[in-house]
Parts: structure tokens; sequence; C-alpha cells
């Protein structure tokens, strides 16, 4: 965020100059978006980049027609459900959420205001959408994830780690997407690669280590952490504990292998921001969330960190090598 861009920054939220706007004279839309990130995460970042960028090519220009409120929550709940009240209480003419958590703290204050999410897994448990062609309310967006990687998550930990017979799913009940939504598809991969799979839940970050150090008593322990912003917040503390303790994992967000974890498949974050600008677009134009269909992700990468498996003493099967759409040296 450039100096020039903005007027004050307190508590994590930005307000964008309004002296612009006031010269030309027409309305003024009004955007809030409430990002499950510190402001100085990288992931978090990217994500709001690509949605400025795609409202720019959009003809849409901040100081000028158009106002972002920018809210980040580091994926504290308190802090969620207090810049959710704040954002509500500004009658944006939409409010962009970037996780399930952030969704969640803004269908509490407004069922009228229209809500675009980025990276939501699963809209309909939630209770955001009806049905993904017509989600009937004032909620709509694109998904993250679909339930099916849960399996592909194990499968490719068994694939790098051929060992592995025991798997813990990181995640923090509080945060993370329900794990009821990944099981069939993680006891289906499960059950045909041999592998037990178990929730290992964790309410705060002084519990992660010993979740990690429960799957490195046995050789053939391993781990999947979850779509989770809390997990996201706290990934350089998983991927350290993993190496010192020599758990093999798999990532659900690229960011994890490129911050040092071993091997991550996930969706494409800008894709979805840039996307989410798109519907911000056509509400202004008019449409209405309840008419604009929840989409799945399109675009997929895998991410294999060659630094990590070597330090683990994993040789990268050519298969994976093959497939990988990123090598991290």
């Amino acid at each position: 965020m450039k100096r020039r861009e903005f007027i004050t920054l307190v508590g994590g939220a930005a307000v964008w100059p309004l002296a612009a706007s006031a010269q030309q004279g027409g309305r003024v839309r009004t955007i809030g978006v409430l990002m499950n990130f510190l402001e100085s995460d990288p992931a978090g970042q990217v994500g709001f980049e690509a949605f400025r960028d795609a409202l720019k090519k959009l003809g849409w220009r901040e100081g000028s027609d158009l106002r972002i409120e920018l809210r980040w929550a580091e994926s504290d709940p308190d802090r969620l459900r207090t810049f959710a009240k704040e954002l509500v209480e500004l009658r944006p003419d939409a409010i962009v959420a970037g996780s399930t958590a952030g969704v969640v703290a803004l269908a509490r204050e407004t069922r009228t205001i229209p809500i675009v999410f980025a990276t939501v897994a699963d809209p309909i448990g939630s209770g955001f959408a009806g049905s993904l062609a017509h989600p009937g309310g004032n909620i709509t967006g694109f998904a993250a994830v679909d339930s099916a990687m849960g399996g592909k998550w194990l499968e490719l930990l068994k694939e790098i780690a051929p060992r592995t017979e025991r798997v813990a799913l990181l995640f923090n009940p509080v945060t993370a997407v329900p794990v009821q939504f990944f099981m069939p598809s993680i006891q289906a991969a499960a059950s045909s690669l041999a592998v037990q799979a178990s929730a290992a839940p964790v309410h705060a970050k002084d519990e992660i280590e010993g979740a990690i150090a429960a799957q490195a008593r046995n050789p053939d322990g391993g781990l999947i952490v979850m779509p989770d912003a809390f997990n996201t917040t706290n990934r350089n503390l998983i991927i350290g504990l993993a190496a010192r303790y020599g758990v093999p994992t798999s990532y659900a967000q690229d960011i994890f292998a490129q911050s040092g974890g071993l091997i991550a498949y996930s969706s494409v974050r800008t894709e979805a921001y840039g996307q989410v600008a798109g519907y911000i677009d056509r509400i202004f134009k008019g449409e209405k969330p309840a008419d604009l269909p929840v989409q799945s992700p399109t675009k997929f990468e895998l991410l294999i960190n060659m630094k990590t498996a070597k330090a683990l003493g994993l040789e990268v099967p050519a298969k994976l090598l093959a497939l990988a759409d990123k090598l991290i040296d």
C-alpha cells in the first residue's frame, strides 16, 4: 500500500481519499473489504492487489468514483466481528470477504448489503447460498476449493512420502472450513492407500507444536494442513515445526510451499480476487447477488519445495516432477 493512497491507518483500517471524488460531483461507490490476514502478510496483499487491479481494468478509479474501506482482521475472531460490524455500519454498496469466517461475521450484521467472497470452500454447507446456480440471498462469490481436493492432498502426501501410514488433519475449528466437507474424499483416499486419517483440531497457536510432535512419534506419521485462515497466519510456525520434527506435510495453499513447506496443491488465489471485482462491477451495474452463481475454481497449481524434500530425505518421484507447476529450490 503506497503512502499517498491513504490518509489514515488505525487498527488495520485503511480510509481512502475522497477529495477527488468530491470534485467529480458524481456518485461515489463504496466497497468494504474484510481480509482475514495480517496487513503485512504477502498472501493477503497479493489477493487485495489483484482485486484492485481488476477494478481498475473495469474502469473504476479510487478517489474518483470509488472508495475502498479496507480492514485486516489477522484471522482473529474478535477482530472479524468488530470489523464486520464497522463495515456494515458504513453502509457500503458492497462488501468483499476473503474467508469463510469473514462471511460468517458479515452475514450476522446484514441481509441486504451485497457480499462477494473470494475463498470460501463450502458456501452451501455454510449457509451462504441456497444453491450454486442461484444463491438466493445477498451473498455470492468464488469458492477456493472443492470437496474432492481433500483426497488429492492425501494422495500427494503419500506419493512424495510413501512411508506415510498415519495422517493428521491440522485445523482450527473456529476459523477453518468444516473438516466434514472434505472427509468423504479423504476417507476414500485413505482407504485405497492404506492410510489412517484423523482430525487434529487446535484452538490456539501454542497447541500447534503438540499436534505436530504427536505425528513425529512414529516414522510413518504425516500431516495435512487444511485450508484455514488460522493456519495461514501461523504458516511459518507450522512449516518450521514440521521441519524440526521431520514430519512430511501436504498443504492446501501455495504460499506454504513458497515459504518452505513440502508440497502444496491449491487454486490460484489471484484468479478468485480478480473474478470478485467482476462481480462487484456487475452488482454496481444493477445485477443482484441472488442471481449471480457461486463459481468453483478453474485453475489449480501443484508446488513442490525441492529443498524441503531433500532435507526430509525424500526423493521426489518423476511423476510428481512432471505434474508440478512450480519446483522451488
